[in-house]
């Protein structure tokens, strides 16, 4: 099996520090607002690997953190705490918002068939873990005081900036509207660890410590969360690509000037999900959630069916348009499987299961392409062999697809005949009629039977799956 390694700019074989176990960690959200569908597609892809690493026969420890403190609205150390701000913005507590949007993320993934990580650990359980790690880094010589802030001292490691060789000219402070110098830092890069009551006087969860009452930073959470679950030695950190800098490169300056070695090996970052006209962001345009996909008529899974079309080192433009195409896709996916499963099934053939196989796990074996594996997916559905060969296949496939593939197909089948059972034969007549008109663009006749549907107490719905009869 082999990843990109970010860290080295690199394909690289997967090799775990201990034979057969994997510690793997990944970023979680900030529970502030709704996660968008960008966010989300890291953690598609992101549930995606860890399946994979199981389906091979891995045994994978996954933690996430749930940051319900001390991110700020810049991802440098200046702005308002995101959690203030939603508290602010929905005149609730801290807390309150954090419990609303932790539970309204998890339900998100249910619906995207993302599996709980084995643990999920929020920022405000670990402070005490958060102000061990600080003393020691301060009595090793990393960080320093200062303003009554926490700073960790970049200047003391002899490589910082170790995603990008960036230059420092290219990062200064106030290249970014809205970001001002915090002249408590003795270098640029410097970030901080800790915050005191000096900083924010309004923040609503502070703690003591030894340098006053305060909260901590963003990046030291993670470090932490990591370490007290999984160890000083981790085998691959996910996340979206935006967090490479400064967050990820932040948690290894902090994490290697603690324990004193090498952290990460392998680092797994996915690329952004662009609209038209950039990134998405909770800030800018239309608010793309799951919900509000499925107020627009679009099965969840549809989405995840969507980002595995693509591979995750690659920016995917979400467009509606583009979202259409992947349900009609689906669709006829659905369809297909559910033509196989009303067939005679015969025996699995062995020998083909194995070959078919052979090339899923070929395509995912290379950097997770599920690119190639949908079509490897495909390949089963065209292959000259038994039904009960390609179904066993497509559920052997769909323990890393995640795509419910089956059950949505023997659900579509049952749909389909509890509706036609409840529509009267002459109804079903003046739809296949409609239906006729609508493709040779007859619009004219198509509005007169859909008139004479609802004369007769139907209503006939438009939706992206199709045209939807019900009695009204």
């Amino acid at each position: 099996m082999y990843i990109y390694n970010t860290l080295t700019r690199k394909k690289e074989e997967f090799i775990p520090n201990v034979e057969g176990k994997v510690n793997m960690y990944t970023c979680g959200p900030t529970v502030y607002h709704y996660a968008h569908i960008g966010n989300l597609r890291s953690y598609i892809m992101e549930d995606v690997l860890e399946k994979y690493m199981r389906y091979t026969g891995l045994d994978v420890k996954r933690v996430m953190n749930i940051t319900d403190v001390g991110h700020l609205t810049s991802d440098g150390d200046t702005g308002d705490d995101k959690m203030l701000k939603g508290a602010k913005r929905e005149h609730k507590t801290v807390m309150e918002i954090a419990k609303f949007y932790t539970d309204a993320f998890f339900a998100d993934c249910k619906k995207l068939n993302i599996k709980t990580p084995d643990v999920v650990e929020p920022a405000t359980g670990c402070i005490d873990d958060f102000i061990k790690v600080i003393q020691s880094l301060i009595e090793k010589g990393f960080a320093y005081e200062a303003g009554g802030n926490i700073y960790f001292d970049t200047s003391k490691l002899e490589k910082y900036y170790v995603f990008n060789d960036f230059k420092e000219e290219d990062l200064a402070v106030g290249v970014r509207e809205g970001v001002e110098e915090d002249e408590n830092k003795r270098n640029k890069a410097d970030f901080v660890l800790w915050f005191t009551k000096s900083k924010f006087d309004d923040q609503e969860l502070k703690w003591d410590s030894p340098w006053g009452i305060g909260y901590p930073g963003w990046h030291i959470e993670c470090s932490c969360i990591s370490m007290k679950h999984l160890g000083e030695y981790l085998d691959i950190h996910c996340g979206g690509i935006d967090n490479a800098f400064p967050h990820h490169t932040n948690e290894i300056a902090q994490s290697e000037a603690y324990i004193g070695h090498k952290w990460c090996n392998y680092w797994f970052h996915v690329l952004h999900l662009n609209t038209n006209s950039g990134k998405m962001s909770k800030s800018s345009g239309e608010f793309l959630t799951v919900s509000l996909l499925e107020s627009k008529g679009y099965n969840p899974l549809v989405y995840r069916f969507f980002c595995l079309q693509s591979h995750y080192r690659k920016s995917l433009v979400f467009t509606y348009e583009n979202l259409d195409n992947a349900a009609v896709a689906f669709n006829k996916l659905i369809a297909k499987i559910a033509a196989l499963q009303a067939q005679p099934q015969g025996e699995v053939d062995k020998a083909k299961f194995d070959e078919l196989k052979n090339s899923f796990v070929t395509a995912m074996d290379n950097d997770i392409n599920t690119s190639l594996g949908i079509t490897a997916l495909y390949d089963v559905l065209k292959a000259d062999t038994t039904p009960a060969t390609k179904l066993a296949l497509i559920d052997d496939f769909d323990k890393v697809l995640s795509l419910s593939l089956l059950e949505t197909a023997k659900n579509s089948v049952t749909k389909q005949e509890n509706e036609a059972e409840e529509l009267p034969a002459e109804i079903l007549a003046l739809a296949e009629e409609r239906k006729q008109a609508r493709k040779d663009k007859n619009f004219a006749l198509a509005d007169e039977l859909r008139d004479k549907i609802v004369a007769m107490g139907y209503t006939v719905e438009e939706t992206r799956q199709g045209t939807v009869i019900k009695k009204a």
